[in-house]
């Protein structure tokens, strides 16, 4: 029962005390004077009575009522309800006036004070119950007494009122259903009398209409944001002009707040007075009148809900967490639903009739109960995270927030994890938590409405019936009793409220007349029996444990099942002791470990195997175990919500090994390297677990005992379920008040021991997790986590820290000095402060816990010195079992500068080796990295067990490291990071490496800083070229000099007699070169190597160059006369080194020896090839003009049509103006830059006239002259292909629209255009106009910059004159140039041409050298990436076309193509771009490459390389970055591109070749290894003056280092057939023409392919060694039975071309094995060969085939790559280009295959007549008649009988259809029709239109596809 009121208090205006305008309220009387014990007076009433301020106003207003809540010291709120009413009395002002003196009054400003003013008197009843209704009511009555005088006297009113009791709460039991009745109708003793609804569940608040009104107001989603913000502590301030609303808002949030109570400060009503309240720091719910709006505007963090405008503000730096998805949706909704029932059926076309929302009151009641179901989601099993740690006296309980967050896996949750750390939630804990109390709705909702919940939550409609049920329990707690609502209350009577004008004051009561009424009442209440109210206490529910509720994300992960199946089989597996086998789980299971189901079943099954807390393991054991924990661990946030670390934590401290006599390791000391164990509150959950724990059993104890004796208590079953610690506890609870004294105490002393022997356990057990092994290092880790244990909370700093800082800890932490007793203190400081909490919430006695500080530095003091002693022992352990370091093997001469390194080789974006195409992963793989003189090396073994006997090897050359970066690595075996490199080389190879624990840091920089001394060396000779087979140990910078001693003094003599004899001139030098190949190959066998020099094989007389040259020097020119590959100059027939009187005249070019000292170009070599009638004086004077003085020199001439290729750099600047000057110079005197240009003219003059067909031509431009000339020189073909030239022109030079094939960015730059007039107009300007200009493209690039006749005579388009021959206007301008000048672009602007030049320039833009290093750099990202992209963005094709590498191939290929037409149609073209060694090199030797067969040979190829690269000076070394002195210039692939178009023209003509692919690939990956020193140094004059050129062969110092890599290839190929292409068999002077789109080229694989198991296979020593090795190692008897043929070939481990051989190849070596075991001397292997084809070629003429080139016969039958290639052939009759089918059986596959069906029935083809009919066969898809299948058929194109004849295959020999020739009408593309084979493109398909019928046909592909049409087309034609 309770007081309705406490206190009646009437405040009114206090006119003594006012200030300016501002009044003040003053308390007149107060009932009863002395304060109640149990409820003081509050302070303050009379500002709360008028909030605004007290004023007089001069007219009377309405009576207010309004309900303010005050909160006293205790908090307890008290209700004040606020009756105003206005009193009348004389204006003050206007009494104090008369009071003084006139004169003053003059002075004082005429305001109109009226006379009689109001003043306001408040009501006040002061009450601890909320009941607004009645307060109005009863204030209102003594207001209406007062107002209408009634008879009944106030003081008997006010007497009854204060001493009326009622119950606080209660529903209506049947029998007491009168009395209640009669307690809950009150009445005042004035006629009246009302029924207080008492609420039956107190706990439950009564709101009212409040919460509607609130949503009303603000709507949905405001009051949302208020919700969330009240509960996660933000300050909100609601704002309304009206009082009670603002009361009825505060109140209305509260309620919605249920179950959780509001703890801050709440004031629904702020007197204006008190306004600064708004700036305290903590969280508050406050209303203010919108008064005052203007003052709460610099509020900065408070939330402002305007209930007038229904606005919510929220300031910027305030962020207010939502609920979860998808609760705030489903809330939404629901509310939604409640508040506009409409909303769902308005777009109903018959809406159902009625859908009004619910009246105000039930509103508000199903807007609860959407929250209380909300609550009830939130919180469902919150029972299950209490610990309860004490039961008597009283329960203490604590929640275990971690767990309850992971089970219900929203740790993420910002929301949930604010709420549950709010004191909100905390008192609803401490409230909600006793098992053992009454309960209300939200119990049982929680406990077991969860399920229906849960199944329901996806349907609004069924959540609205549950909360529709809600809401009736709401409102029926909050009216329990509808039928009496007879009121009778008083109103003041109409006029009354009117003539209060002339009203008495209230009048002041009696005291004594109220005191007695009260002192009355208490005297009864004493002698009444006290009214108890029996509380129905009970146990709580819990509800379904919190198991049961799986998340919904399902974050239970895929296939778990077999997932912990793995981690089981593996703990088995360890404790079985089978280790092999856990080794193989073992990645599985640290994967399956990322999962929390399997890391649970880790702690449970490692449980299993602890026998008396005790488990010993041995070493491999305890070392799996441990690694298993750390994986386990690694993944737990410092929260451990999953309660993984709780689990571990026994387990840590019962798996041991023992280490020496009396010394055991435990697990943890292995496992402290994770944040959680540095978490306060980790430790606290723990310990309440445990503490909960013990006390459960403790008291199953005593009830077991109590069971034996009435065992009657069991149920039914006899069985008992496991009662949980707060069912316990409740049954405790409800016991207690029935035990004796004595018993209670003794309980009470039995948990507090129980409590305290936990506190000293877990001071132990925490000494164990934060003491390091090795005491004297501080842990970074803890310093950090001990530190502050304050922040620990917050911050996490992950373990992985641990790992990369195993050696340096206490430098890294900065407590250099630390000795161990800081970490002692950190941690006995740590423990005191967790000891401390939970012994006093736990309520330990002081005298315990006295003792348990005392105990703790002891603790810690004795586990140090235990670890001391462990620390020691495990120092002597064996270091864990890693894999063997494998040696590699070296090269002769390479030598090992540091020794093993174990690293991790990690994988990098190549996915092949990491297993993820299929296959286990070869990557990760341990092993050690080499360093030696020539290589970087890594050996080892794929960690993954499966492959772990596979040994996996990458390796690169030193030289060929471009870009070298640290990184740090973290291991998926471990979780430490490590530090690492990332290595990549130009070989198109990357080494990701991580150190491995053991290699200090130090180390790796003394590595690195190693491997660039290696890669930078000082000087050239630093290079592995020249210092391989010396002192392999890293030579120290100064001694460098006196290195190769005998090749320094060796040139220095030549040198000192080289001056002596040619007096000033620059150092001769005699070079090495090994006798080039014509000689080689002509007379000398491998044997003979050490024979004589070449100068002897020359006739001495024909060797005197001139008289200068005394015949000292001979030797030295000799050299020279032979490097410079005078010998192709013969064969080339461009004049020949004879004496100058032998010398025949009428040669038009001879070898100018000019340059043999290098004065005139440094870069070129010493004899050059110029024109005839040129002077060595001009030389010197032209070069002058060109770029570093490379002035035009001859290098190839076409042998049919004459026509010459030369080569220069670009020209200077001023050299472009003297060059392109108009003949009529207007200087009179010759300037030195005109006679320059004058002796240029002469000199490209002299160059045409060396051309026969010029020389031919009489007059120079007369026209029968010249037309005889034209018809005699060209052929037939050049009239052909005229036009072609033009075409490619365009294509070169760039037309507007963009060449097919050009990346559309333009890969040629700006485009020129070029017109073509097809009927130019003869008019006397075009006549004049000067002939030949051809790209002077001034600036603007406009049409009019060009002569539009080259365009014309370009394009080959000849106008027809009526006699056959051009007219003479027209024909002068149409002949083609002699000589093109190839020139860029960007320098030819602004010249002019002479009409009667004989050249022409064409302007291309070439790529610059820039543009190939960025375009390379980007290619090896695309083929070698670094790490797997997930992005599709940068896929390889993608990344492929951002580096343009194909666009910059396209572009040399294509201006080669262009020089090669220009040749061939018999004019000279000199190329002249940039400084004349990169991209002319490219074009110079890729033209001499496609027009002349000679340099597709072996010894052609190495004499193109030596004469265009080597000799005209490329610069290999600057290009290479080979020096420390061009580092800066970086690594640009200039021969690389130059190789890789070698490749693309071999893959289109593979029969044109006479090296293989591979040879391709052994240049470009030795041309950057500085194994050779073929490629070293920039020019000849560079290998004269180191003494490179030549070493006297006699010299040699060790007979196994190759200098050169021609001899080194050349002595390869005589043992294996690796670098020969078995396909070759050119054409007699063949002309290559390649397609050089960018689709037409193909990426080399030489950039892609890679070979783990033996590392390139470039170096062949090592591939002898290797499988030397291999065969020594005994064969093992095998028992495993018989063995399978079949072997797994892995693309990216086993080098193919040994594993899987090309059948040619094989069969040699079987051969070879064959005479080995005859014990014949073998044979070798090209003698093989060419008996072999000798044979076939015999056998080939003995068949009639003559349509096919005999060659043929012996490239059909193999390839050396294994695909189909497309060959090339001029066919006498079919003129088409024919597929060949390059396996030897398996062309029955696929393409058409010329000569006959197969090798097996070579001899039976004499007797078959139909075979020699073959024109053309292969198997083509053929589809049948209506709704047949398509079929696939071997066809035979038969010329002779003219028909197409099928068969069934290939084999068979009857003949299935036949379509006659005759018959055919057309041959047309086709389309795919129903049933069409798959996976074919389009263009496959074609049709064959007959006189009958429509043949649909399919060929394997396009091309395919072509070739058929071609073929068919053809016969039809030639019939």
């Amino acid at each position: 029962m309770a007081r309705l009121a406490d206190y009646f208090v009437v405040v009114g205006y206090d006119l003594d005390k006012r200030v300016e305008g501002e009044g003040q309220g003053r308390i007149l009387q107060r009932f009863p004077e002395k304060d109640w014990e149990d409820s003081p007076f509050p302070q303050g009433i009379e500002l709360f009575c008028q909030p605004s301020g007290w004023q007089l106003v001069p007219e009377q207003q309405p009576a207010s009522f309004f309900v303010a809540v005050l909160t006293d010291i205790n908090s307890d709120r008290h209700y004040c309800a606020c009756f105003t009413f206005w009193e009348g009395l004389d204006n003050p002002q206007l009494q104090k006036v008369e009071a003084s003196e006139v004169d003053e009054v003059d002075e004082e400003p005429a305001v109109v004070q009226p006379a009689k003013v109001f003043a306001p008197k408040s009501l006040v009843l002061v009450s601890q119950l909320d009941y607004t209704e009645v307060f109005r009511n009863c204030l209102g009555l003594i207001y209406t007494i007062y107002v209408d005088g009634l008879s009944a006297p106030l003081e008997t009113v006010i007497g009854n009122l204060l001493t009326c009791v009622i119950p606080i709460a209660g529903g209506s039991q049947p029998g007491q259903e009168e009395k209640e009745e009669r307690l809950r109708t009150i009445t005042l003793g004035a006629g009246d009398r009302q029924v207080i609804q008492t609420p039956i569940d107190d706990s439950l608040p009564v709101s009212g209409s409040s919460v509607a009104q609130l949503f009303r107001q603000l709507g949905i989603v405001n009051v949302l944001y208020l919700f969330c913000a009240a509960l996660t502590e933000h300050k909100i301030l609601f704002l309304s002009s009206s009082y009670q609303r603002l009361t009825d808002a505060c109140r209305g949030l509260l309620a919605i707040m249920f179950p959780l109570k509001y703890s801050f400060t709440y004031v629904p009503i702020l007197p204006g007075k008190l306004l600064e309240v708004l700036s305290t720091p903590t969280p508050f719910i406050i209303g203010v009148n919108s008064f005052f709006r203007s003052e709460t505007q610099e509020l900065l963090d408070v939330i402002i809900a305007d209930l007038d405008g229904g606005t919510v503000t929220i300031p910027e730096c305030v962020h207010i967490s939502l609920l979860p998805e998808p609760l705030l949706q489903q809330t939404q909704t629901a509310l939604s639903m409640v508040l506009d029932p409409e909303l769902e059926v308005a777009d109903h076309a018959f809406p159902p009739p009625s859908t009004q929302p619910s009246s105000l009151k039930i509103q508000d009641k199903e807007i609860r109960a959407v929250f209380l179901w909300l609550f009830a989601r939130l919180f469902q099993g919150y029972r299950w995270c209490l610990h309860i740690i004490r039961i008597h006296p009283e329960p203490v309980i604590r929640f275990h927030k971690a767990a309850f967050l992971g089970h219900r896996t929203l740790t993420e949750d910002d929301f949930l994890t604010k709420v549950l750390d709010g004191m909100a939630f905390a008192g609803f804990v401490s409230e909600r938590g006793p098992p053992y109390r009454a309960t209300d709705l939200f119990d049982d909702l929680v406990a077991n409405e969860v399920e229906r919940i849960r199944q329901e939550e996806a349907c609004p409609h069924k959540v609205m019936v549950h909360v529709k049920e809600l809401a009736e329990q709401l409102f029926k707690n909050e009216n329990p009793y509808p039928a009496v609502a007879m009121h009778k209350v008083q109103r003041p009577s109409e006029n009354s409220q009117n003539t209060v004008q002339n009203q008495i004051p209230f009048p002041v009561l009696d005291e004594v007349a109220v005191q007695l009424f009260i002192d009355h009442a208490a005297a009864k209440l004493k002698t009444a029996p006290p009214v108890v109210k029996v509380e129905v206490k009970s146990m709580v529910p819990s509800g379904p444990p919190l198991g049961d509720i799986v998340d919904r994300n399902g974050n239970v992960m895929a296939n778990s099942a077999r997932r912990l199946e793995v981690v089981r089989n593996c703990i088995a597996y360890i404790f079985e002791n089978k280790m092999l086998e856990a080794k193989k789980l073992m990645p599985a299971v640290l994967r399956a470990l990322k999962g929390r189901a399997a890391r649970v079943c880790l702690t449970q099954e490692l449980n299993q195997h602890v026998l008396q807390n005790r488990a010993v393991l041995d070493d491999q054991q305890f070392d799996y175990i441990v690694r298993m924990m750390n994986c386990t661990l690694q993944d737990c946030s410092h929260m451990d919500e999953h309660g993984i670390a709780a689990a571990l934590l026994p387990l840590v401290t019962a798996f041991c090994r023992k280490l020496g006599a009396g010394i055991t390791q435990f697990a943890y000391s292995c496992v402290q390297e994770h944040m959680v164990w540095t978490n306060m509150q980790f430790w606290e959950a723990m310990f309440y677990s445990d503490v909960q724990n013990h006390i459960r059993a403790l008291y199953l104890e005593t009830e077991d005992g109590e069971q034996q004796k009435n065992s009657e208590q069991q149920d039914g079953s006899g069985s008992r379920r496991e009662i949980s610690a707060l069912e316990l506890a409740s049954e405790q609870n409800r016991l207690w008040p029935t035990l004796t004294k004595e018993l209670q105490t003794e309980r009470v002393q039995k948990e507090e021991s129980t409590v305290f022997s936990q506190a000293i356990h877990y001071a132990n057990r925490m000494s164990y997790l934060l003491l390091p092994l090795d005491t004297s290092k501080n842990r970074l880790l803890r310093s950090t986590g001990l530190g502050d244990v304050e922040s620990v909370s917050n911050s996490y700093v992950t373990n992985s820290i641990a790992g990369s800082m195993a050696e340096s800890y206490d430098t890294e932490s900065g407590f250099e000095d630390a000795e161990s007793s800081d970490v002692a203190n950190s941690v006995v400081r740590f423990i005191n402060r967790f000891v401390d909490k939970v012994c006093n919430e736990s309520g330990v006695t002081n005298e315990h816990l006295k003792a348990l500080h005392t105990m703790i530095p002891d603790i810690v003091q004795m586990h140090i010195e235990t670890l001391d002693a462990v620390h020691r022992e495990s120092k002597r352990l064996p270091p864990i079992q890693k894999p063997k370091l494998l040696r590699p093997t070296l090269l002769p001469g390479e030598e090992l500068v540091m020794d093993a390194m174990r690293v991790h080789l990690i994988p990098d974006g190549r996915e092949e080796a990491t297993g993820l195409m299929g296959g286990p992963p070869l990557l990760p793989a341990e092993g050690a990295i080499f360093l030696t003189t020539y290589r970087l090396i890594f050996k080892g073994t794929p960690t993954d067990p499966l492959v772990g006997e596979q040994v996996v090897t990458r390796s690169f050359p030193i030289a060929s490291l471009t870009k070298e970066k640290r990184i740090s690595v973290t291991l998926p075996m471990d979780q430490f990071v490590q530090e690492g490199l990332q290595l990549r080389s130009c070989t198109f190879q990357l080494m990701k490496i991580a150190f491995d624990e053991e290699v200090a840091s130090d180390l790796a920089e003394v590595f690195r800083k190693h491997m660039h001394k290696l890669r930078y060396p000082q000087h050239v000779q630093g290079t592995f070229a020249f210092t391989v087979g010396q002192c392999g140990k890293l030579v120290v910078e100064h001694k460098a000099k006196d290195k190769n001693q005998s090749l320094k003094t060796l040139s220095k003599n030549l040198v000192k007699s080289a001056k002596r004899t040619i007096g000033r001139q620059y150092v001769t030098r005699k070079k090495y070169s090994p006798p080039t190949l014509e000689n080689r190959s002509s007379f000398q066998s491998e044997l003979d190597e050490d024979e004589i020099s070449v100068s002897e094989e020359v006739d001495q007389s024909s060797l005197t160059l001139s008289s200068t040259i005394r015949s000292s020097d001979r030797q030295t020119m000799s050299n020279v006369v032979e490097r410079a590959c005078c010998r192709d100059y013969q064969r080339l027939g461009l004049g020949t080194l004879s004496n100058s009187l032998t010398r025949s005249k009428n040669e038009p070019f001879r070898i100018s020896t000019a340059n043999r000292m290098y004065t005139i170009c440094r870069s070129y070599p010493g004899l050059l090839i110029v024109p005839q009638s040129i002077p060595d004086a001009t030389i010197h004077r032209i070069c002058r003009c060109y770029r570093q003085n490379r002035f035009p020199v001859v290098c190839w001439r076409n042998s049919r049509t004459k026509a010459v290729l030369l080569r220069s750099a670009g020209l200077h600047a001023k050299g472009v103006v003297g060059f392109f000057k108009s003949s009529n110079a207007s200087t009179a005197v010759p300037s030195q830059a005109d006679s320059t240009s004058l002796e240029q003219e002469k000199y490209l003059q002299a160059i045409i006239s060396s051309m026969p067909s010029y020389s031919e031509s009489s007059g120079r431009n007369t026209l029968s002259g010249f037309t005889s000339t034209h018809m005699s020189t060209s052929d037939s073909s050049d009239k052909l292909r005229q036009p072609k030239i033009g075409a490619l022109m365009k294509q070169v030079m760039g037309t507007k629209e963009d060449v097919p094939g050009t990346f559309s960015r333009g890969a040629l730059g700006q485009r020129a255009k070029v017109i073509s007039l097809s009927q130019p107009k003869v008019s006397g300007k075009a006549r004049n106009s000067p002939r030949g200009k051809w790209g002077s493209i001034r600036g603007s690039g406009r049409l009019s910059a060009y002569n539009p006749d080259v365009g014309t005579r370009l394009a080959g388009k000849e106008s027809p004159q009526p006699n056959g021959g051009p007219s003479e206007a027209l024909f002068l301008r149409q002949q083609k140039a002699y000589l093109y000048i190839i020139g860029d672009k960007a320098q030819l602007k602004g010249g002019k041409q002479d009409a009667f030049q004989q050249w022409e320039v064409v302007p291309i833009e070439v790529c610059d050298v820039r543009q190939v290093k960025n375009s390379f750099k980007k290619l090896m990202k695309a083929c070698v990436p670094s790490s797997q992209l997930p992005d599709p963005s940068t896929s390889f094709l993608r990344c492929l076309e951002e580096s343009e590498w194909m666009a910059l191939l396209h572009r040399v290929l294509q201006v080669s193509v262009l020089v090669v037409e220009l040749l061939d149609a018999g004019s000279s073209v000199m190329v002249s771009l940039e400084d004349g060694w990169d991209v002319t090199t490219q074009v110079v030797s890729l033209v001499q490459l496609l027009s002349d067969p000679y340099y597709r040979t072996f010894d052609g190829f190495r004499l193109l390389v030596e004469k265009e690269w080597l000799s005209f000076g490329h610069r290999f070394s600057h290009r290479g970055a080979q020096t420390l002195g061009s580092q800066s210039s970086g690594f640009t692939p200039v021969f690389l591109q130059f190789l890789d178009c070698v490749h693309q023209i071999h893959l289109q003509f593979p029969m044109e070749f006479e090296f293989s692919q591979y040879y391709l690939k052994f240049l470009a990956y030795h041309y950057v290894s500085n194994r050779f020193r073929t490629f070293l140094l920039d020019s000849d004059y560079e290998r004269i003056e180191l003494g490179v050129l030549y070493e006297e062969k006699g010299e040699r110092k060790s007979p196994q280092v190759c200098k050169s890599v021609w001899d080194y290839i050349d002595r390869l190929n005589k043992k294996t057939p690796i670098f020969y292409n078995y396909m070759f068999s050119p054409e007699d002077e063949e002309v290559l023409r390649p397609y050089t789109f960018i689709s037409n080229l193909k990426v080399w694989d030489f950039y892609m392919e890679e070979t783990l198991s033996e590392g390139p296979s470039y170096d062949w020593e090592l591939r002898g060694r290797q499988e030397r090795v291999a065969e020594e190692a005994p064969e093992k008897p095998d028992t495993s039975g018989p063995k399978s043929q079949r072997r797994v070939v892995w693309p990216c481990y086993d080098s193919l071309s040994k594993v899987v051989p090309d059948a040619i190849t094989k069969l040699l070596q079987d051969l070879q094995s064959l005479e080995a075991e005859l014990g014949q001397t073998s044979e070798k292997w090209k003698d093989t060969w060419d008996k072999i084809k000798t044979t076939q070629r015999t056998e080939t003429k003995l068949e009639s085939k003559p349509s096919f080139s005999s060659s043929l016969l012996m490239s059909s039958n193999l390839s050396h790559q294994r695909r189909s290639q497309g060959v090339y052939l001029q066919e006498s009759g079919v003129g088409s280009s024919i597929n060949l089918a390059l396996d030897c059986e398996a062309s029955a596959t696929s393409t058409p295959v010329p000569g006959r069906p197969s090798t097996s029935t070579l001899y039976s083809q004499f007797q078959s007549t139909e075979s020699e009919n073959r024109s053309f066969e292969g198997i083509l898809f053929k589809k049948g008649a209506l709704l047949k299948p398509w079929k696939p058929r071997w066809f035979v194109l038969d010329k002779t009988k003219h028909q197409l004849r099928y068969y069934e295959s290939r084999q068979d020999k009857e003949c299935k259809g036949v379509i006659e020739l005759a018959e055919v009408e057309s041959v047309t593309p086709g389309t795919p029709a129903m049933g069409a084979p798959k996976n074919v493109e389009e263009k496959a398909f074609f049709d064959l239109k007959t006189t009958k019928r429509v043949y649909n046909f399919c060929a394997q592909d396009s091309l395919n596809a072509q070739l058929w049409m071609d073929s068919v087309q053809s016969c039809l034609s030639d019939a």
